[in-house]
């Protein structure tokens, strides 16, 4: 496949022996085949996905693979978070088994981070750990999910609490999907975007600021984002692929998010991902502020571009209600980010200006929730 060069663009993962392409632009489905056949001659592949990514785009991935000569199966699952748990892993890894896929073969994750999620936790656990391929169709997964080799499902205790890390052999990230999405979803998505400039890229912020609209629209302007976004994840997982140290940046807005969808039930119909990140960051900001970290100013200016482009900023925007602010405490030290019962939270000294704040007394975080609830 000859990528478009006015277009398409490609960000290197550089992890020595698990070193990765992400591929970024319109129309790279189509040359999906040959790009799997150059890096992983000889493999059978296994296509996970959902059922309305499946209508959307499965037949067009198949046959790619076919002209490629690649021999595939796919397995579809229901859509949505709560696809996230053990009896879908379940069924994926037996449709995996059954197709009789071998140790250097490969499984295919085409869908958003659900998806994602899921099929790279599979590869990773399936004959001790198979090839592994992401095929994005959603901004959030483009930008954040499918990049970094981070895997899991989630239980009744939290989000994300089992799973592997698992690189990919390539991210292809073919843009035009992405027309596809409900405004909605592709809303939720770009608040990974803001995330990149709001830990350590004011620059891109600022860009953002200016041009979302042009992202929204597609074309370079939607390409240059999520390549920069890309090549801004890219950074962070070199310097730390375990999420050791300021890997930890990358969940700017995640702790209170998670807590959020966890608070829901993973009942997308109220609250998705990226709108739960949305309300995350601008409290970040907020309590940032409360603490005399950063100015109101900064959470200002930050609530004001989430909310121009169709994002959640505060709980009283999560349709019907949550839990008092004891309940969401529970949550939150429920999360990853908690270590041996130390808060950890990713909080600002302005925008672009995030750090990993550890030990955060959990009576501090109690007070603001509830001020905010």
């Amino acid at each position: 496949m000859t990528l478009n060069q006015v277009t398409a663009q490609k960000v290197r993962v550089n992890l020595a022996e698990r070193s990765y392409d992400i591929l970024i632009g319109d129309g790279l489905l189509s040359g999906a085949g040959q790009e799997i056949a150059a890096r992983l001659p000889g493999a059978r592949v296994a296509i996970v996905t959902d059922s309305n990514v499946a209508a959307a785009h499965a037949k067009q991935l198949v046959q790619s693979l076919d002209l490629a000569g690649i021999a595939s199966t796919t397995i579809s699952i229901a859509p949505g978070e709560r696809s996230k748990r053990f009896e879908v892993l379940q069924q994926v890894v037996d449709g995996v088994l059954s197709a009789r896929l071998e140790r250097g073969d490969a499984v295919i994750a085409l869908g958003g981070g659900v998806v994602g999620d899921l099929a790279g936790f599979v590869s990773g656990i399936v004959r001790r750990g198979m090839k592994f391929v992401q095929m994005p169709t959603s901004l959030l997964a483009q930008v954040d999910s499918s990049v970094g080799g981070k895997t899991g499902i989630n239980t009744a205790h939290g989000k994300n609490l089992i799973g592997v890390f698992q690189q990919p052999a390539l991210v292809l990230a073919d843009t035009q999907v992405l027309d596809t999405l409900p405004d909605r979803e592709f809303r939720a998505g770009y608040a990974e975007v803001a995330k990149y400039g709001l830990i350590d890229r004011p620059d891109f912020f600022t860009w953002l600021e200016r041009n979302w609209q042009a992202v929204f629209a597609g074309g370079v302007e939607r390409v240059h984002a999520i390549a920069q976004s890309c090549q801004a994840k890219a950074d962070m997982v070199e310097r730390d692929e375990y999420e050791t140290g300021d890997r930890a940046l990358l969940n700017l807005g995640h702790t209170f998010g998670h807590a959020l969808e966890a608070a829901t039930g993973y009942d997308s119909a109220r609250l998705v991902h990226g709108e739960g990140v949305a309300i995350g960051m601008a409290l970040a900001h907020r309590f940032s502020s409360r603490l005399n970290l950063c100015s109101m100013d900064d959470t200002t200016r930050v609530e004001a571009h989430l909310r121009a482009v169709g994002l959640p900023v505060t709980l009283a925007e999560v349709p019907g209600g949550l839990p008092g602010a004891e309940r969401l405490l529970d949550y939150i030290m429920q999360d990853k980010k908690v270590s041996r019962g130390a808060l950890t939270f990713i909080l600002t000294r302005g925008v672009g200006q995030s750090f990993v704040a550890k030990d955060v007394p959990s009576s501090e975080v109690l007070s603001f929730l509830q001020s905010v609830t």
